[in-house]
């Protein structure tokens, strides 16, 4: 797996050898990418921008965002596998002083510290079979870190039923093999 774009493309990421962690394929994060530069329906520009990576993995999607500019990223990641390759990944591209990680659960989000930050990207990979996705997005809304300009980015199986029209509007939905991508703003 590699950066797809910015200064650190075509740098390598280091990947898990089980498969507990599903990291986002290169093709998913290129089109993820494109639609946000290219989009007329989604449109973000992702430098100077602050970036809330929830089920992170190994932070392939977060260091993308750093490649292509972001301020900064803020990971939740519990998975022990995980999270020592996502250490790794930012120790390797030196990208430590840009990011801060939260080991913990998602779902947790009401016991961080970011009641006062406001994201203009937030992504949401939880696994495929998670059915609490709109518990979480409740809890974005709760906490204030969202705004009207906050992009919300959701990564899902393409036949998940989740009801997320309900308290997102969801501004575009693309499919790439098993994944669907949800493109919102919160109501």
């Amino acid at each position: 797996m590699r950066i797809i774009g910015g200064n650190l493309k075509g740098k390598k990421l280091l990947i898990p050898l089980d498969k507990s962690t599903r990291p986002l394929r290169d093709m998913v994060r290129e089109s993820i990418f494109n639609i946000l530069n290219h989009s007329s329906k989604v449109s973000k520009n992702i430098n100077n921008s602050k970036v809330l990576d929830l089920f992170s993995g190994t932070g392939s999607f977060g260091i993308e965002c750093l490649s292509r500019g972001a301020q900064e990223v803020v990971f939740f990641e519990n998975y022990s596998n995980s999270l020592k390759i996502l250490k790794n990944n930012l120790f390797n591209l030196e990208l430590e002083s840009k990011t801060i990680i939260y080991e913990s659960n998602a779902y947790d989000l009401k016991e961080s510290n970011l009641k006062s930050q406001i994201f203009d990207v937030i992504f949401l990979d939880p696994p495929f079979k998670d059915k609490e996705i709109n518990i979480l997005i409740d809890q974005i809304k709760i906490l204030k870190i969202a705004d009207i300009n906050t992009l919300i980015i959701v990564h899902r199986n393409k036949k998940s039923v989740d009801n997320i029209s309900k308290i997102l509007n969801v501004l575009d939905e693309k499919n790439y093999g098993l994944s669907k991508i949800l493109f919102g703003k919160l109501i």
